[in-house]
């Protein structure tokens, strides 16, 4: 059986090109909603972990000195350093690593932050203990991820992990907050936004097992009467559309 590690690899390397350009995951206004979170300045430096093709990475170095991506996949990487070029950035870097002991010294950046990526780790406590270890005091530690209601979390995540086999969990926001807490941050502002998407785009660039597709169709189509997802899915001209409810956590290391 393949490992989570392998798992993640697997996926991300087929989802590269396609994640990249997803439209929740490109969402121009969402990556300045998190930038804007995070209450970024040209004072800043930032770094965003597990950061995939680069999109929230590039939106910080518009606003930040300098910006710093680190992600375990290398064809993520490729799409990233792509989207750098294409938008003449100087004033960023990129690191294939491991963002369960990240490669940085204490205490390196003003700002860290890691968006759609808690639903994918085994222990996230740790990559939240990481993200602290390498933030300024003073500085912020921001977590963007799915945050569904605690009612609808175990039905989305069956769903999920029909879809892409590296989802482990996602958590309710509760649950999120409880993680800040115990790595020692400050209680955490709250943004909260969704972005609406169509279904049959989103199994485009998903890689589910033989079969599985059209169970999560009907998934999908039965959640519509009571959004058992959490998704507020809805059919219109005979396609089914979600969004997915995302909660964008920041808090200050204050030691």
């Amino acid at each position: 059986m393949a490992s989570h590690r392998e798992r993640i690899l697997d996926q991300f390397t087929r989802q590269a090109v396609p994640f990249s350009q997803s439209p929740s995951v490109s969402n121009q206004e969402a990556l300045n909603t998190i930038v804007r979170a995070a209450d970024a300045g040209p004072d800043d430096t930032s770094l965003d972990v597990a950061c995939g093709p680069g999109l929230l990475v590039c939106a910080f170095a518009r606003v930040v000195r300098f910006a710093a991506g680190i992600d375990l996949t290398p064809a993520m990487l490729e799409q990233a350093r792509k989207l750098q070029q294409e938008q003449g950035l100087t004033n960023v870097s990129w690191q294939q690593g491991d963002v369960t002991a990240l490669p940085y010294p204490d205490a390196h950046f003003s700002i860290v932050s890691s968006r759609f990526v808690f639903h994918h780790l085994e222990d996230p406590l740790i990559v939240l203990k990481e993200m602290k270890r390498v933030t300024k005091p003073g500085g912020r530690v921001l977590v963007a991820d799915m945050a569904p209601a605690p009612a609808k979390a175990a039905a989305l995540n069956a769903e999920e992990v029909l879809r892409d086999p590296s989802h482990v969990r996602a958590m309710p926001e509760t649950e999120l907050r409880g993680l800040f807490a115990q790595a020692g941050l400050t209680e955490p502002g709250v943004t909260r936004y969704r972005v609406e998407c169509e279904l049959e785009d989103l199994l485009s660039r998903s890689f589910p097992k033989e079969g599985d597709a059209d169970r999560i169709r009907k998934i999908f189509a039965d959640s519509i009467a009571t959004d058992a997802l959490d998704l507020n899915t809805r059919l219109e001209n005979g396609k089914i559309y979600y969004a997915f409810p995302v909660t964008v956590l920041v808090a200050e290391r204050s030691s």
